[in-house]
């Protein structure tokens, strides 16, 4: 329990502050990672609102159970009853489910069709190719930028300027992040050059496969600045655990500066991206 405690004071911690907002997984999570888009808050209310059903069913089946097992039992039971059907009991427990999927049923589709169909047109296409066991991402912008993203090896942090595990963890961090602006429509076409993989972002509430030869399509509007980690969701191969996914989300200033001198020098643009990032936290911080 001390751990647990432990464990949601770091949380409360990592995400203070808008500035420097950022999503990733925690020691002894039991719930989704913070919101970064509408999809997410949607899908973070529908699982509230199953538990409410989930909850009193099993309940509901333990206290059941538990009545069967002491009440007919054979010590107390000795002479069985022959009754084989009960009208009230059948259609009772025929109607409840009915009624109990549909409730469940109307906001789940609500919800599936809202993830697949996007509120305004996109600003911003990227496509992401996966790799074992990278991604590539490209551009599709007037002049574009393609670069590939892989795992930030231990020996790469201090050149990279990572070496502060709190925002940049271990398996998870990598050496070139996606930068899209904050609150812009952004496409995200996702494919695979080898095997299958999928793109997934828990805290802006998207997953889908990457498939050889197909292309498909997610899109998201992230809320709010800072650093996102995902994984590859599907089994792809024996580095399948360290293909890790991040999204840094800037405001649009910072994303055109960016995206200007990473056509020449992608290194020199992140570290210059980095420099302004934590500068702005900095500020924010001493601000509170």
């Amino acid at each position: 329990m001390r751990k647990l405690f432990a464990g949601a004071s770091a949380a409360a911690a990592l995400f203070a502050g808008s500035a420097a907002r950022a999503a990733q997984p925690v020691d002894w999570q039991t719930s989704f990672q913070p919101a970064a888009t509408d999809i997410m808050r949607q899908v973070t209310w529908f699982e509230h609102y199953t538990l409410w059903f989930i909850g009193p069913i099993t309940l509901l089946v333990l206290v059941l159970l538990a009545y069967c097992i002491v009440k007919f039992r054979a010590s107390a039971n000795p002479v069985p009853s022959r009754t084989s059907h009960n009208t009230l009991i059948e259609v009772i427990w025929t109607v409840g489910p009915v009624i109990v999927l549909l409730f469940l049923a109307v906001p789940s589709f609500q919800l599936l069709t809202a993830q697949y169909t996007p509120t305004e047109e996109a600003k911003l296409t990227v496509k992401a190719t996966g790799n074992q066991w990278n991604w590539d991402y490209e551009y599709q912008v007037e002049q574009p930028l393609s670069f590939n993203s892989a795992i930030l090896d231990d020996a790469d942090r201090a050149d990279a300027g990572k070496e502060d595990r709190a925002i940049y963890p271990r398996l998870l961090a990598v050496d070139h992040e996606l930068v899209v602006p904050v609150n812009t429509m952004t496409r995200v076409l996702v494919t695979a050059s080898d095997v299958i993989h999928a793109f997934a972002m828990p805290s802006f509430g998207i997953k889908t496969d990457a498939v050889p030869g197909r292309i498909n399509e997610v899109w998201f509007k992230a809320e709010k600045e800072g650093l996102y980690y995902g994984q590859c969701s599907e089994l792809c191969g024996k580095d399948h655990a360290f293909m890790p996914i991040a999204i840094r989300v800037v405001s649009d200033k910072q994303y055109e500066t960016w995206l200007a001198a990473a056509r020449t020098d992608l290194g020199g643009a992140n570290k210059a991206l980095m420099a302004e990032v934590d500068g702005t936290n900095k500020v924010a911080a001493a601000g509170n």
